[in-house]
């Protein structure tokens, strides 16, 4: 039995290196919480989470003051009973979006270790259900890009063997986005996947408006289009078109999505590992979509999530966004359009520890260790 003796925690702020704007928000900056727990054969599990801009801080408060002393001398293969427990020891701030980021950067570092320990990949010992999987691209797709530079992005992409590319609308006039959308799909023709992403700027009834407007090009999803927390408008708004409707990357328990997969409020579900609280609800939100018979699309997080969508049956793509180029030595790895999962015992994530370490924000670096 390995118990958990020390657990090392830092953050480090990653620049985008595009520009990246939606109908609601600009992607400034990244603040990364980093978790490094060690047991006591002295084996060592990395996870990580994630904010856009801010936050940060607040989950690494919440990891130093209230849930890493739990973990010290737990069992590390107890990751659900260590999961439940430390969900259940913040009721009051959960279901929320900085317990499940903190939730996940322990979580992820759990599985970590659990793979190196078995020496397996991760994508193996979640399932193993294939060796690859189709990418799509967004980085290409934001807002504020003009329409000819959103035709050479998906031009490019397709050409690459990518076989999808995602826009993001929510220009201030629907023609805005009817031309945007025409000129890629004119470009790319029929058998390339157009996915838009709205990030919950409209109301029903604009919404409602701009999906007989995607009917017409055929878009593979309606991501995000109302407010996450809205559960019966999406379901009508579901009810109302043929293009189908994307959430999850807002939504941060188990529960949430069962509603939405019980009333019919999604066609996709777009869970991510951080937002979610990590990769063992994460698997429980896939498994329950495939009894649906709801495809798994998941959303940004791709170093990560390129294992998890190889581990289930049920996940038809990977979004490319590059997020850890700066603090990896190598990327994910790439054939024609395809993500391929590493199959190095872990995450398979190759992290660069000295560009980790010379990035590190000094004032969050805290180490707990067994009395």
């Amino acid at each position: 039995m390995a118990r958990i003796e020390q657990v090392k925690l830092s953050m480090v702020t990653l620049q985008p290196k595009v520009r990246r704007t939606d109908a609601i928000q600009s992607f400034e900056s990244q603040e990364t919480p980093i978790v490094r727990i060690t047991d006591s054969d002295g084996a060592e599990g990395v996870g990580y989470s994630y904010t856009i801009g801010q936050g940060g801080p607040a989950i690494l408060s919440l990891l130093t003051d209230s849930l890493v002393p739990q973990l010290i001398g737990q069992d590390a293969d107890n990751i659900e009973k260590i999961w439940r427990s430390l969900l259940f020891s913040t009721h009051a701030t959960s279901v929320g979006a900085i317990t499940s980021l903190a939730l996940a950067a322990i979580d992820t570092a759990l599985w970590d270790l659990r793979c190196k320990r078995a020496k397996l990949p991760l994508y193996k010992l979640a399932g193993g259900a294939k060796e690859r999987v189709p990418m799509y691209t967004t980085e290409g797709g934001w807002l504020h890009i003009d329409t000819q530079a959103l035709v050479d992005d998906a031009v490019s992409a397709q050409k690459l063997g990518f076989s999808g590319a995602k826009i993001k609308i929510g220009r201030p006039h629907l023609s805005e986005d009817r031309n945007r959308l025409a000129a890629v799909r004119e470009a790319v023709g029929d058998n390339f996947e157009i996915m838009v992403d709205a990030n919950q700027c409209f109301s029903r009834a604009e919404a409602t408006r701009r999906a007989r407007v995607l009917e017409q090009f055929n878009i593979a999803w309606f991501e995000e289009p109302l407010p996450a927390d809205d559960v019966v408008e999406h379901v009508r708004l579901s009810a109302s078109t043929t293009v189908p409707i994307a959430v999850g990357e807002s939504l941060y328990s188990l529960s949430q999505f069962k509603d939405y997969l019980t009333l019919g409020g999604a066609s996709i579900v777009q869970v991510d590992v951080a937002r979610i609280g990590g990769i063992t609800p994460w698997l429980k939100v896939a498994h329950i979509a495939e009894a649906f018979n709801v495809p798994v699309c998941p959303h940004f997080l791709m170093e990560l999530h390129v294992s998890l969508v190889c581990a289930i049956p049920n996940a038809p793509w990977l979004e490319y966004i590059p997020q850890l180029d700066d603090i990896t030595v190598s990327g994910i790895r790439i054939e024609n359009g395809f993500a391929i999962p590493s199959s190095r015992p872990g995450l398979g994530i190759d992290w660069d520890w000295e560009q980790l370490n010379s990035r590190a924000l000094p004032q969050f670096a805290v180490s707990i260790t067994k009395p």
